[in-house]
């Protein structure tokens, strides 16, 4: 018997339980007829029209994506909006969307448990949770790392985006304990876990937590700062999503789309030193 789309929303529930999810969230079968056919499943980041193209190239019948579409007030669904055209692609593609969002975040492997695992950190405990189900993680690199050593291993896990790795602090600065977050995680910037640590490795930090936690972090009682790319820091999930759901659905193709949903396409590198104000 061939898997449905609801054979999928069960697993999807086994392995990230809605329970889990915060309050304000809204995870689950967002379109699609639970009685259809699933043989292959796309895995994303964020519902987009490069995502939506690939999926109907690839012959998916199911959009698995983190980030919900919905998740704010919708008063239409005219193709004119850009929610609007993404639900008619995929219906008239027959293709399912469902959503897994913080229900996946707080997981034992969920996006920040990953992103700790790829940094190399070890013993994590969530920064909020207990045991091993939890928002963020905090643990210890086997050896002592400076800084700017910690951001380069980051670069090297994350896939590239035009906004790289920002740092706030010292480049050999000896650090070893790590906070992270995968997605946007300011605030949990005075959480005591974060505060204890060397460092904390999050994204879309804005200027006015940030630069306070900057200036608490100089008096002695906060962490160096590591802001990476929020599409970046949970696609690296994606790929052990796929694994936990070809165990739930043995025979169905399971694939992590490689486009990139980053919003931003260039930089430009300024010169440090400069009077901009003259």
């Amino acid at each position: 018997m061939p898997f449905t789309v609801a054979d999928v929303l069960a697993a999807v529930e086994r392995l990230w339980p809605v329970a889990g999810a915060e309050g304000w969230d809204a995870p689950g079968l967002v379109s699609g007829d639970a009685a259809a056919e699933v043989h292959r499943i796309r895995l994303v980041v964020d519902v987009t029209a490069d995502t939506v193209a690939d999926a109907l190239d690839a012959g998916a019948d199911l959009v698995l994506a983190h980030h919900p579409l919905l998740l704010r007030g919708v008063t239409t669904v005219r193709e004119s909006t850009y929610k609007g055209a993404m639900l008619a692609r995929l219906i008239r593609g027959g293709v399912a969307l469902l959503t897994a969002h913080t229900n996946a975040d707080v997981v034992a492997t969920g996006t920040s448990a990953v992103l700790a695992r790829l940094i190399g950190l070890e013993a994590t405990v969530p920064i909020v949770g207990s045991d091993s189900v939890g928002l963020g993680r905090v643990g210890a690199l086997a050896q002592p790392v400076p800084l700017g050593g910690l951001a380069a291993r980051i670069g090297e896990v994350l896939p590239a985006t035009a906004g790289g790795i920002r740092v706030a602090g010292e480049y050999g600065r000896e650090v070893r304990t790590v906070a992270v977050c995968a997605g946007a995680g300011d605030s949990l910037l005075e959480h005591p876990a974060v505060l204890g640590a060397d460092a904390y490795v999050t994204a879309d930090l804005r200027h006015h937590p940030a630069s306070a936690a900057v200036e608490l972090a100089r008096l002695g009682a906060g962490p160096a700062l590591v802001d990476v790319s929020h599409w970046a820091s949970e696609w690296v999930w994606l790929a052990q999503a796929a694994v936990e759901l070809r165990a739930e659905l043995p025979g169905v193709d399971v694939a992590v789309s490689d486009v990139r949903t980053d919003p931003w396409d260039f930089s430009i590198v300024q010169a440090s030193g400069e009077d901009h104000h003259r």
